[in-house]
């Protein structure tokens, strides 16, 4: 009697030790989906907001791009954060940055003050995730890291979804979205706050090596490059034009919350194709496909809800999917020891892109009005496919065997620069 009771906790203990770490892990996925809730809503709001107040265009296109700006900053400045105060300390530090752009926000529509407040949560929100993602990496063992990294994306992406609709039923004149996102935002501090996931070993220092990994892959260097303007511009200036179009804030809530759906949708299949072929022929088919969407958002431009809605989850969905293929792509590429310079320099070529092009279109903006950016969309989505073209007539394909498998990913998630997982079997010696 005894032995069976003894053999009953033993077994008890053993499911409790395996559990344990789901229960860590899932505790970074829910914290990063509830700050995505109150990031989503304030990406509709402020554009809404400005318009309703009678803001010249031009405002919003400005806070996009500072934005952008504090987003490069998070990418060079996250590392030395991290490496000071530990994974747990950095996120909770980014978090309450996050908190203090949104209460910058809910003290009224004053551009400037928004402008260096957008800038403070591009620096965290860039910073959030390269802390979350590489703990997830030190922390899941290969046999799950993909599945478990793929929820993380959704449920991201779905946040964002939830964030955006949420534009609809909130009174733009009062401060009330500013204050749900500092809600959810400090929400999302408790699960990291209580987690008993254990921190990683101090991150490496990530160099960045554009040269080497432009010899790694070129495609991967363009499509990052491309992607990091056609992801800013798409969901940065959709509700600036929507706005200005004179939508209302409910249709912009639903434009806006569409989208992500169209991210999800898309991305299946194309990863799916792309384990199966050559992903440069994936890679110039979604660059083609976001090149028509964005000729019928010219076409439908201030028409029908319901078209602009299902042309956009098309587009945003293609222009996404870039960003993935082309991660998958330079990876496959790549030699284990040159995944962390490769990883650092493609974040830094998809965080400039990100930075200069938005700077851009709210310059050209000022002058041929906020549909500009679907122009700047076009050129973009055209030359990044014509270039994949030339490169599959240029250079041989990876070799299958070579190849790794597709994972879902969004540019609106970065990827971890400051920590290149290392394998199970080093990340044991590590921590013992």
């Amino acid at each position: 009697m005894l032995a069976a009771m003894l053999e009953k906790s033993r077994t008890a203990i053993d499911l409790g030790a395996q559990s344990s770490p789901l229960i860590a892990i899932a505790s970074v996925v829910v914290s990063m989906a509830l700050i995505a809730i109150g990031n989503g809503l304030m990406f509709a709001f402020i554009p809404v907001r400005l318009g309703a107040e009678g803001f010249d265009p031009t405002w919003a296109g400005l806070i996009v791009t500072g934005l952008s700006a504090g987003g490069l900053a998070g990418c060079i400045l996250t590392g030395p954060l991290v490496r000071r105060v530990g994974h747990a300390r950095a996120f909770m530090v980014l978090s309450a940055l996050i908190a203090l752009s949104n209460v910058a926000i809910g003290a009224g529509p004053m551009p400037l003050l928004w402008i260096a407040a957008r800038a403070l949560y591009g620096f965290a929100i860039c910073g959030l995730f390269i802390v979350a993602q590489s703990w997830l990496n030190d922390a899941l063992p290969n046999a799950i890291r993909g599945r478990v990294m793929a929820v993380f994306y959704v449920a991201y992406i779905g946040g964002l979804g939830v964030g955006y609709a949420t534009l609809a039923a909130i009174d733009i004149e009062t401060a009330a979205a500013p204050l749900i996102g500092v809600a959810f935002t400090a929400l999302s501090i408790l699960p990291v706050g209580m987690t008993r996931l254990a921190q990683p070993p101090a991150p490496q220092a990530a160099s960045v090596a554009l040269g080497q990994a432009w010899k790694i892959s070129p495609v991967g260097v363009v499509g990052m490059l491309a992607v990091g303007g056609l992801s800013m511009i798409i969901s940065g200036f959709a509700p600036i034009h929507a706005t200005a179009k004179g939508y209302s804030q409910a249709d912009v809530a639903l434009l806006l919350s569409a989208m992500p759906v169209g991210t999800l949708i898309l991305q299946i299949p194309l990863g799916w194709l792309s384990d199966r072929t050559d992903r440069r022929y994936v890679l110039a088919g979604a660059a083609a496909l976001a090149v028509a969407a964005s000729l019928l958002a010219i076409v439908f431009d201030g028409g029908a809800l319901i078209a602009l809605v299902v042309i956009y989850l098309i587009w945003d969905g293609a222009s996404e999917s870039i960003y993935s293929i082309s991660s998958a792509h330079a990876a496959d590429r790549a030699g284990r020891e040159e995944l962390l310079a490769l990883s650092s320099s493609l974040l830094f070529a998809w965080s400039l892109s990100g930075f200069i092009v938005p700077g851009i279109v709210t310059a050209l903006s000022a002058v041929f009005g906020t549909e500009t950016f679907i122009y700047v969309a076009i050129f973009i989505a055209s030359a990044f496919c014509l270039f994949v073209l030339w490169r599959v007539m240029a250079a041989r394909p990876t070799p299958a065997a070579a190849t790794g498998s597709f994972a879902p990913m969004s540019a609106q998630t970065p990827l971890p620069v400051e920590l290149a997982f290392a394998p199970d079997e080093q990340s044991r010696q590590a921590k013992n």
